[in-house]
């Protein structure tokens, strides 16, 4: 299912207004209306300009719409509301669709030329508003700002150095970050029409497959094309050993940061044989997200085994009623991949013969047997019956539903448990289309046969591209630290997006009431229950990621068996590890 805009216009949306800021549009319009209304005794209802207004307003938060409440909101009497309506309806700015197989009854929604010329108009507003406070004018400059929310508020203040060049075209900031809320968010905030601290178009968004092609590819240019690179957690000791990115230590001496505010285990993944080559700006917890409503409906208890996962999901799976038991990440590759890992984390062994360290461990003194694969084992064994048996209760289509598809089908109430990051899991409380808010209890990784609860990691960290010219990267530096602050990751936390990688802000009372997540997060965190040995940091990683998301991917086809495909496994990651003389 498409956004409303999205839905308007091929492409993605990603350098247009989102849902999220037309809704805040139709909310400033709503108040801007409401003075004239209170003080001009000449002032009269407008019907259409309410009728409109609320049309559009339901259908991006997916309301239902009948004739007599549209006519509520006219604001004039109930016949002449009627009239208004059906002349709307019949010049085609307003659509009847049926509720009822019988068609006796029906909702209203606005019809694709209501909703596109109500776009061009909205979009035509923020031009205008971007005009008036010296921002620029016209729709295409209006892009490159976002219609804010709470964003900036007077105690986040951005460092006065960005401040002094946000005037100066030449020293915008170019950053190339991942295509998921956070950073979306994160972009909004340089946007926003209250800072202007840098253009939309400055900030380019790539999912993971991308973005890690373009950071390999930016090394090769004569002059980095980005100020500030987002980097995926277990990429650190690949782009390490291929000098992609600066060390940071010298700019943390006299820095804002404190790496005691981070979580230990968080901090580490930013190290590599003790240089701070990263800034965590956020972490990520895989979670398994159940429906607590179903649940409490059909007396199930929270899963803490893959037993009892199988066993609600047996429970819970009635797809005649377009309800699944379980959706989980099972594409070809990356997500298929992680799963595995995960998974046969959680029964107590990861992929490698890595150390299982409850502190923080330095990667870059692994050595000999540590870099032995260990998947072609009873665990991994048990691992792949697992997400065997999971197909049973899951869509039919699972091995080809990409993360976005899997995230909507238990958003949109299609599912009745999800495994999931709590980066993504957030959408299910803030987004629009999300049928499940406060429905949802997030719960750590169940444990696998011999395993125990553990919380495996992900996120970014903020890097400085190397060979940036010195004045530059301090720049890119002061932009990392505010990015990372307390005051701007609470605000995230704010907005719906956990998980702030802080104790200062995961500790506050307010971040952390805006979502069960961050209380269950900081909780693993406490019970130090928080790893990242899942996907270890070496520069082999995305070599192992590739291996296992072909094979696991082949045997859950019916491609291989089980054990040809850990035997494949296990002879690649061999040769892998051989060929870069680890043993």
């Amino acid at each position: 299912m498409l956004g409303l805009v999205e839905e308007l216009h091929e492409g993605p949306v990603t350098d247009r207004m989102t849902d999220y800021e037309l809704l805040r549009i139709i909310n400033f319009l709503e108040r801007i209306r409401a003075p004239y209304d209170e003080k001009l005794n000449a002032a009269i209802p407008d019907p259409v300009w309410n009728i409109v207004l609320y049309l559009m307003k339901s259908h991006l938060r997916g309301d239902t719409v009948t004739m007599s409440s549209l006519a509520s909101v006219s604001q004039i009497p109930f016949p002449s509301a009627m009239r208004r309506i059906h002349r709307l309806i019949d010049d085609g700015d307003v659509e009847q669709l049926s509720r009822s197989v019988t068609g006796k009854s029906y909702f209203l929604v606005p019809s694709r030329k209501l909703k596109s010329n109500f776009v061009a108009y909205a979009i035509r507003v923020k031009a205008l508003l971007a005009e008036t406070f010296g921002l620029g004018g016209g729709s295409a400059n209006a892009e490159e700002y976002y219609f804010g929310g709470s964003y900036l508020a007077d105690q986040i203040i951005p460092p006065l150095k960005l401040m002094e060049n946000r005037q100066a075209p030449s020293q915008d900031l170019r950053f190339l970050l991942h295509d998921d809320n956070y950073f979306s968010s994160m972009r909004n905030m340089w946007s926003d029409f209250r800072s202007k601290l840098s253009s939309r178009r400055n900030f380019r968004l790539l999912a993971l497959p991308e973005l890690h092609k373009e950071i390999f590819k930016n090394a090769r240019r004569p002059a980095s094309e980005y100020d500030v690179m987002a980097v995926n957690i277990p990429w650190l000791g690949e782009v390490v050993k291929h000098g992609l990115v600066q060390p940071l230590n010298s700019f943390l001496v006299d820095s804002g940061i404190n790496s005691l505010d981070f979580h230990p285990n968080i901090w580490a993944t930013g190290n590599w044989d003790t240089v701070q080559y990263g800034v965590p700006i956020y972490c990520t917890i895989e979670t398994l997200a159940v429906r607590k409503d179903l649940f409490e409906d059909h007396d199930l208890h929270m899963p803490t085994s893959f037993e009892k996962v199988l066993d609600a999901a047996r429970q819970l799976h009635n797809p005649k009623r377009g309800m699944h038991g379980v959706v989980w990440n099972a594409a070809r590759g990356m997500p298929i991949a992680h799963s595995f890992m995960f998974f046969m984390g959680a029964c107590g062994t990861p992929v490698i013969n890595v150390p299982m360290a409850r502190v923080a461990f330095d990667y870059s003194h692994m050595a000999g047997e540590m870099y032995r694969p260990r998947v072609n084992t009873e665990q991994g064994m048990k691992t792949l019956d697992y997400m065997r048996r999971l197909l049973a209760f899951s869509p039919p289509d699972i091995l080809v539903m990409d993360w976005n598809r899997a995230l909507d089908c238990f958003m949109l109430g299609q599912s009745a448990m999800i495994y999931c990051w709590t980066m993504r899991a957030s959408r299910f409380e803030y987004d629009i289309r999300s049928v499940v808010k406060r429905k949802v209890e997030y719960l750590p990784h169940p444990h696998g046969p011999g395993g125990a609860v553990v919380g495996p990691v992900g996120g970014f960290l903020l890097t400085i591209p190397a060979g940036l010219p010195p004045e530059r990267a301090k720049l890119a530096f002061e932009a990392i630290s505010w990015m990372a602050s307390p005051a701007a990751m609470k605000e995230h936390v704010k907005n719906g997006i956990p998980v702030a990688p802080r104790f200062s802000v995961t500790a506050d009372p307010e971040a952390a009431a805006t979502t069960p997540i961050v209380r269950m997060v900081d909780r693993l965190a406490k019970q130090n229950k928080l790893h990242g040995w899942h996907r270890p940091p070496i520069p082999e990683y995305t070599l192992i990621e590739k291996i296992i998301g072909d094979e696991i991917f082949a045997a859950l086809n019916g491609e291989l068996t089980d054990r040809e495909a850990l035997e494949r496994c296990q002879n690649g990651i061999d040769k892998v590890m051989r060929a870069a003389g680890h043993y």
